[in-house]
């Protein structure tokens, strides 16, 4: 029999979570039911064992980076679709299967779930910053930022083999028309995100230096860009409080000033894991 999809997990140094969250996407599958791969690169831990041990193959290599990982990964699976899954983000086989589902839908050529966000253990300001961004970021997501894609062939060939960007799944989102993407309400993904401020810039300077690269490329983001006025219409509708409003501008100033610096310095961008959300 077929597998229901193949997954792909790049994972760096990920020994920690990785045991956690391929025991819930195996949980309740059958033998061969899922065709996981995962890619570890890089690692200077156990992630290998544990991947092996909990019943996913594995691919090895000494090269670290997010997108090699997925091309070593990609050129390893069996089945579609495909399911790229970051290796700190839960996702159940439930979920596989609404994905999968959602691929067989005419038209429809990628997918995500929706992202729960476990806030266990973030600071109040770190809070209060996650849910201004939600409110704002949260209705124009599709495939970026829930930590989970998936392509069906025709999506597949679209965008694979990935190229060496920082990006991935913005890359992917901005690859596809909104009328050939869906998001999947069956499909949740459990992503946690930065617990501290500190963090969250560091995250926040990767991805504005990665919508740059794409820009570059050629691949503009959908829609305009989300300005002040946004933020005082959450306040007005007290969908968030003016406190958390200004911590995220406070917040959204120091992130701004970061990237710029970095971009002039032409800063190297790597991919690193984040210790705070572990």
């Amino acid at each position: 029999m077929s597998p229901i999809a193949s997954v792909v997990i790049p994972a760096h140094n990920e020994e920690r979570v990785l045991s956690r969250n391929l025991g819930l996407l195996f949980a309740g599958t059958a033998p061969g039911d899922l065709d996981v791969v995962v890619v570890a690169n890089g690692c200077t831990d156990g992630t290998a064992r544990v991947a092996r041990e909990a019943g996913a193959r594995v691919v090895e290599t000494s090269t670290p980076g997010k997108a090699n990982a997925l091309r070593l990964g990609d050129a390893e699976c069996l089945a579609f679709p495909r399911v790229y899954l970051d290796a700190d983000v839960e996702l159940s086989a439930a979920s596989v299967r609404a994905l999968a589902a959602a691929l067989a839908r005419p038209g429809i050529l990628a997918s995500s779930p929706v992202p729960d966000w476990d806030l266990d253990g973030a600071s109040r300001t770190a809070r209060r910053v996650h849910r201004v961004h939600e409110r704002l970021i949260g209705p124009r997501r599709a495939l970026a930022g829930v930590g989970v894609y998936a392509l069906n062939e025709a999506g597949h060939a679209r965008v694979f083999p990935i190229p060496d960007v920082v990006a991935d799944d913005e890359l992917v989102n901005r690859s596809f028309a909104p009328d050939e993407r869906a998001v999947v309400p069956e499909a949740r993904s459990v992503v946690r995100p930065a617990r501290t401020i500190r963090a969250h810039l560091r995250r926040r300077v990767r991805v504005r230096l990665g919508n740059r690269q794409l820009e570059e490329m050629g691949l503009p983001a959908h829609g305009g860009r989300l300005g002040l006025r946004s933020i005082v219409g959450l306040v007005t509708a007290r969908s968030v409080s003016p406190l958390d409003a200004a911590c995220y501008l406070a917040v959204l100033i120091a992130d701004r000033s970061m990237s710029r610096k970095a971009t002039t310095r032409t800063a190297q961008i790597v991919w690193t894991t984040d210790s705070s959300s572990r």
